[in-house]
């Protein structure tokens, strides 16, 4: 079976319309409405007005940069690529997806207190290989990001997932592909489970997390930063704790920092050292599930 490629770009305004077809079509001359009476127009003129300040407010309303969005996918024939176009429209969970990470991470292009990187295009690559999916820089610079998603994954791991949950299973993984894009990472330094526990806390608050993610009976002699899940329920409780934001403080944290140092960081950020907020942390979920078994 030959292998077939397609690389689409993904629009990021709507296209214009689509150009007149060649056969002739006779057009009749539109009659010219009614202009009722006075009080009609004065009424009509003042609803104008409302949605002309309406318009003004959006126009004023700072948005992030949007990048531009592209998809290849690299055999249309595989399963797993007939399983993608079946369950997700691409151009849309993309571009929701990244407003999302935007909006949790950064809140406002006018919040003076978080700086959202410089992030020009992604492109999503459909193709056949081992593991899930990982996000990378392209060789033009770093502010041009490849998402590489695995066919074989989605072929093979996710058809014991319900019809029904596909969609999110998919937008869950490419969510936590597109926080990778925008986060900041203490040039390098940053544990990576710290990383990784951002990205899935973003998926987390967008209500992707699959069934099998649970907050269950965790220890203290775990590591905080097993990553994933693991970590990222934790950021959820210092969110709770310290309050909205704690999560965008911690990541602006990382764009200042040129070296990760775990007690200067956190003590910087939060007043206490990780270890003691993990402890904390646990202790809190363990009376949570006394209670709950009482």
């Amino acid at each position: 079976m030959p292998t077939m490629t397609v690389r689409s770009q993904i629009a990021t305004e709507p296209s214009p319309a689509a150009a007149a077809t060649s056969s002739a079509v006779s057009v009749q001359p539109t009659p010219e409405p009614s202009r009722g009476s006075q009080e009609e127009q004065d009424l009509d003129h003042q609803g104008q007005g409302k949605d002309d300040k309406h318009d003004d407010r959006d126009r004023d309303t700072p948005k992030f940069p949007h990048p531009k969005l592209r998809l290849e996918i690299c055999d249309l024939d595989h399963p797993g690529a007939v399983k993608f176009l079946g369950a997700v429209n691409a151009s849309t969970l993309l571009s929701d997806a990244v407003k999302n990470v935007q909006r949790l991470l950064y809140r406002s292009p006018a919040d003076k207190h978080t700086t959202c990187p410089p992030t020009r295009s992604v492109t999503v690559i459909l193709r056949d290989m081992g593991g899930v999916a990982y996000t990378t820089g392209t060789d033009l610079d770093p502010d041009h990001k490849e998402i590489h998603f695995s066919l074989s994954y989605i072929a093979a791991h996710i058809p014991s997932t319900p019809p029904s949950r596909l969609p999110a299973e998919i937008t869950g993984v490419l969510t936590h592909e597109l926080v990778h894009c925008y986060q900041w990472d203490a040039h390098g330094s940053a544990p990576g489970g710290l990383i990784e526990g951002i990205a899935d806390w973003v998926r987390l608050n967008c209500d992707l997390s699959p069934p099998h993610w649970k907050q269950g009976d965790v220890k203290i002699d775990d590591p905080w930063n097993k990553g994933y899940q693991h970590t990222a329920y934790f950021l959820q409780y210092l969110e709770g704790r310290f309050g909205e934001g704690t999560v965008r403080r911690l990541n602006e944290a990382l764009r200042s920092t040129r070296e990760y140092e775990a007690r200067e960081f956190w003590v910087g950020v939060l007043g206490k050292e990780v270890e003691e907020l993990w402890g904390e942390y646990c202790g809190s979920v363990n009376d949570d599930d006394a209670k709950g078994s009482t």
